[in-house]
């Protein structure tokens, strides 16, 4: 069963030592995925799981607790966990916060394909809550790429009012509102984390978590929100 879930994108620049100069501009979501792991980790799940999308892979892979991964295909080869980095991006960054908040043993990474379906997203997600009777979720994704003309898709005129509507989803804890999001709309829109999203969707099930947005903002033209839910 779900009991909380920590919501966090994964830019490479996350880590200060790819950002150099410019490090301090993402401090502010840095520190806002540090409370929201540590809220994840103060619900004492009896095993915390990280959910990421891979462009890479056309079937979820599972990753055991000491996976690594680096980020020297983006500038640096800053590496988390030990032996060869065989971690995506989204979980690289998101062990790199798990370890940053001191959030306490990931138990496992779960990589889904960034094209998979909703319908497989969301029986991932409810494969995953019923692991074990408190289980939490650290899910890493991105809102969309298109929200300026500096943005790495450009500009989209639909992108705000979608990154708009997956702030209210997140920070409103609603399931039912991931769960109904367009695969091919937010492919279009260049949206990383949506089938990680649907996977949360998924865990949470009928629940009623509870909601809350800690950071909303795109500093480099692509969407950026942190979100912490309780079901506890």
């Amino acid at each position: 069963m779900l009991v909380a879930a920590a919501v966090c994108p994964h830019p490479p620049l996350i880590a200060p030592e790819l950002a150099g100069a410019a490090a301090p501009e993402l401090d502010g979501l840095r520190e806002a995925c540090v409370s929201a792991l540590r809220s994840l980790a103060e619900a004492a799940p009896d095993v915390l799981i990280a959910v990421g999308a891979a462009e890479e892979i056309a079937e979820p892979v599972a990753y055991g607790p000491d996976a690594a991964g680096s980020l020297a295909p983006w500038g640096a080869d800053v590496r988390t966990g030990a032996g060869t980095p065989v971690l995506p991006l989204s979980l690289t960054v998101g062990r790199l916060l798990a370890d940053l908040a001191g959030a306490g043993p990931v138990a496992g990474y779960q990589a889904v394909p960034s094209g998979a379906s909703p319908q497989q997203c969301l029986r991932a997600g409810a494969e995953l809550a019923g692991r074990a009777g408190r289980v939490g979720l650290l899910v890493m994704g991105d809102g969309s790429a298109k929200l300026t003309v500096k943005s790495p898709g450009y500009h989209d005129p639909r992108a705000e009012a979608y990154d708009e509507a997956l702030a209210r989803a997140l920070g409103g804890a609603d399931a039912r509102a991931l769960a109904a999001l367009d695969a091919a709309e937010a492919a279009e829109l260049w949206v990383a984390g949506r089938a990680a999203f649907q996977v949360l969707a998924g865990a949470a099930g009928e629940a009623r978590p509870r909601g809350e947005l800690l950071y909303h903002d795109a500093p480099y033209g692509v969407g950026y929100l942190v979100a912490r839910w309780s079901l506890g």
